[in-house]
C-alpha cells in the first residue's frame, strides 16, 4: 500500500513538474529537462564577464588578436515548442555546452552527453544583438575607420534558422552608426586615416549561390571574379553605391537582402541558401583610392549531407557547394591564425574574393557562430560549435600553465559522470568536488580521467556534415559540374552572338545576290566560309556539352548511393 501511494504521489509529482515546464516556455521530456536543470545548478556561478580580447590597433594585442570567435545561442521559439522540444544548450561564457539526450542499452535509463566547447566570447540567449556587437564587430570597425589599407571581416556562420542572419542584420544596423559617428569624430593625422573630410563609403553587396555571383544591388546581374597582373582579386561589373548617411547605408542594405536567394530546407521553410557579402569600401573623397574596407558576411545556412537526401539536383549541388566553401573557409581562417604561409584561398570562389581578408597582414576576422537550443537539433549545433572550435590554430587557453593546458573544453564527456534519471545528486557536494578539480574554468575532472577523455573523444563519431577531412567525391564532382557549366554557358553565349552576327551578313548577302552585276563566285565563297563557322561553332558547343552531361549523370549516381 505504501509502495502504491509513492508511486502515485511521483505521477502527481511529475505532472505538476511538467505543467511548470511548459509554463516556463520549456516544454518536454520531463526526465531530461531535469537532469539538464540539475548540471546547471552543478555549475551555477561559472560564467566569467566578457572582456575584450582583439588588439584594434594593429599591434601585438597577444597571441589571438588576427581572429575573435565566439557563438550566440537564441531562445526556444514556437516552432520547437510544438514539437515540444526542451533547451539543450547551455552557455556560460567563455564555454558552451550542448546536453544530448541518451538512453542506456537497457532502453528505459536516461542520461545526457555533454559535449563543451571554449571560445573567445559566449553569449547566451539573454544576451543582446549590442553585447554581441560590442566584443565583435565593434573593434573592427574602429580598426578600419583608422584607414591604412587595412581589412577586416565579419562572418556569420550556423545551421538554418539558428538566428545568424537576425544576428548579422543587427550588427550591420550598428556599423552603420557607428562608422559615421567615428569619421566625424576622427582626427586627421595624416592622409592615409579616414574622416568625414576626406572619405565617401560606398557600399557593394552581391552573393555565392550555386557556383554563381550575381550583384544584389543591380538586378542580380552576372559577375565574373578575375585576378589582374599583381595578383589582385577583381569582381568584373559589380556595382558600388555611395551611402553618405546611415539611412542610406541601411537603405542599401535592405535592398540587397531583399533580393538575396532564399529555399525551403529539410531544417527551416525559408533559409538563405547563398552567402551574401556586404562590402563596405572607405575610398580617397578625391582620388578614390581604396583606404579600408570592411566585409560583412551572412554565410549560407549550413546542412549535413544526410539533410539533403530528399532534394532534387538544385538543391543537392547547392548544399554541396555550400559546406566545400564553408570547409575552404575554415582552412583559410585557419591558416591566418597559425601565420601560416600558406593559405588555400583557391578552394572555393568565397575565399578566392575573400583573398585580401586573408593574405594582408592587416587583416582582422570576427566569426559569430550562432546555436539553435532545441533538443532535435543538438547534432547540428555540437557539428557549428567544431567547426567554430577548429577555426582558432591558437585555442583558447594556449596561455595556460601546463598543469592547466590539459586541452580545450571540447569533450564527449560530461564534467560531471553521465546521470541515471534515477540517481540522487547532492548539489553542494558536487559542486564541491567540482571546484577543487577546475582551474581557471577549465572543465575536466581529474588528472587521472584526461587519458580516458582523450580517448573517448579520439573515438567519438563525427556526423556527416562539413567537418570531414576534405571533400568527398560527390562534392568534387559538384564543383567539377559548376566549372563545366560556367564554361558551357559562356562558349553557349559567344556563339549565340556570332550566330547574330552571322545571319546579319547572311541577310545582305542573299540582297547583294538578287541585285544586278552580281558575283556569284564571291557570294559562294563568303557563303561556305559562314556555314563552315557555324558548323565549327557547333562542335565547340557540342564538345563542352558532353563532359556536362556525363558529370551531370555522375552526380545523380552518386547521389543515390
Amino acid at each position: 500500500v505504501e509502495g502504491g501511494t509513492q508511486m502515485k504521489q511521483a505521477r502527481v509529482d511529475r505532472a505538476a513538474e511538467e505543467q511548470r515546464n511548459i509554463s516556463a516556455g520549456n516544454p518536454g521530456d520531463v526526465d531530461f529537462i531535469g537532469l539538464v536543470r540539475r548540471w546547471r545548478e552543478d555549475h551555477a556561478g561559472m560564467a566569467r564577464p566578457h572582456r575584450h580580447a582583439v588588439d584594434t590597433n594593429g599591434g601585438s594585442g597577444g597571441k589571438n588578436d588576427n581572429i575573435c570567435v565566439c557563438i550566440r545561442k537564441r531562445p526556444l521559439n514556437d516552432k520547437e515548442r510544438k514539437k515540444k522540444e526542451h533547451d539543450a544548450v547551455t552557455v556560460l561564457h567563455p564555454t558552451a555546452t550542448v546536453h544530448s539526450a541518451k538512453l542506456r542499452v537497457d532502453g528505459i535509463h536516461k542520461y545526457l552527453d555533454h559535449n563543451s566547447f571554449r571560445f573567445d566570447h559566449s553569449f547566451d540567449e539573454d544576451s543582446s544583438t549590442e553585447q554581441v556587437y560590442q566584443y565583435t564587430a565593434q573593434p573592427l570597425v574602429s580598426y578600419v575607420c583608422g584607414g591604412r589599407g587595412v581589412r577586416a571581416t565579419v562572418f556569420a556562420y550556423g545551421q538554418t534558422g539558428s538566428g545568424k542572419t537576425h544576428t548579422m542584420s543587427g550588427i550591420q544596423k550598428m556599423v552603420a552608426d557607428d562608422i559615421f559617428s567615428t569619421l566625424s569624430d576622427n582626427v586627421l593625422e595624416d592622409d592615409s586615416c579616414c574622416s568625414c573630410d576626406n572619405t565617401t563609403i560606398s557600399i557593394a553587396i552581391f552573393e555565392i549561390y550555386g557556383g554563381r555571383i550575381q550583384d544584389l544591388l543591380n538586378k542580380r546581374n552576372r559577375l565574373k571574379v578575375l585576378e589582374d597582373g599583381r595578383g589582385e582579386v577583381v569582381i568584373s561589373g559589380l556595382e558600388e553605391f555611395e551611402a553618405s548617411t546611415p539611412e542610406d547605408f541601411l537603405a542599401l542594405i535592405e535592398a540587397g537582402q531583399n533580393n538575396r536567394t532564399t529555399h525551403a530546407t529539410e531544417a527551416n521553410d525559408e533559409s538563405s541558401r547563398s552567402h551574401s557579402i556586404c562590402q563596405v569600401l572607405f575610398r580617397d573623397s578625391n582620388s578614390r583610392r581604396l583606404k579600408s574596407k570592411l566585409s560583412l558576411v551572412d554565410l549560407a545556412g549550413s546542412e549535413r549531407g544526410s539533410d539533403t537526401k530528399s532534394h532534387n539536383r538544385q538543391r543537392r549541388t547547392e548544399s554541396s557547394d555550400i559546406n566545400t566553401s564553408l570547409l575552404a573557409l575554415k582552412e583559410c581562417i585557419r591558416a591566418i591564425d597559425g601565420d601560416s604561409r600558406h593559405v588555400p584561398y583557391r578552394q572555393s570562389k568565397l575565399t578566392l574574393i575573400l583573398k585580401d581578408s586573408f593574405t594582408s597582414n592587416y587583416a582582422r576576422t570576427a566569426m559569430i557562430a550562432t546555436l539553435a537550443p532545441g533538443s532535435l537539433s543538438t547534432d547540428h549545433t555540437v557539428n557549428t560549435l567544431r567547426y567554430a572550435d577548429r577555426i582558432k590554430e591558437k585555442k583558447i587557453g594556449d596561455s595556460f600553465t601546463p598543469s592547466q593546458r590539459r586541452s580545450p573544453v571540447r569533450q564527449a564527456k560530461s564534467p560531471v559522470r553521465k546521470e541515471i534519471v534515477e540517481e540522487k545528486v547532492d548539489t553542494k557536494e558536487h559542486r564541491d568536488e567540482i571546484d577543487e578539480n577546475i582551474s581557471d574554468n577549465i572543465l575536466y575532472e581529474d588528472d587521472n580521467n584526461v587519458e580516458e577523455e582523450i580517448q573517448e573523444l579520439t573515438k567519438f563519431e563525427e556526423p556527416d556534415n562539413v567537418e570531414s577531412q576534405g571533400p568527398s567525391e560527390f562534392d568534387q564532382v559538384v564543383q567539377q559540374l559548376f566549372d563545366e557549366e560556367e564554361q558551357l554557358l559562356s562558349l553557349h553565349m559567344q556563339s549565340i552572338q556570332q550566330n547574330a552576327e552571322y545571319i546579319t551578313e547572311e541577310n545582305k548577302l542573299l540582297e547583294s545576290v538578287q541585285g544586278e552585276n552580281v558575283d556569284v563566285d564571291a557570294y559562294a565563297l563568303r557563303l561556305a566560309e559562314i556555314l563552315q563557322h557555324k558548323t565549327e561553332m557547333i562542335q565547340a558547343v557540342r564538345g563542352r556539352l558532353e563532359p556536362f552531361r556525363e558529370l551531370l549523370r555522375k552526380e545523380e549516381e552518386l547521389s543515390k548511393k
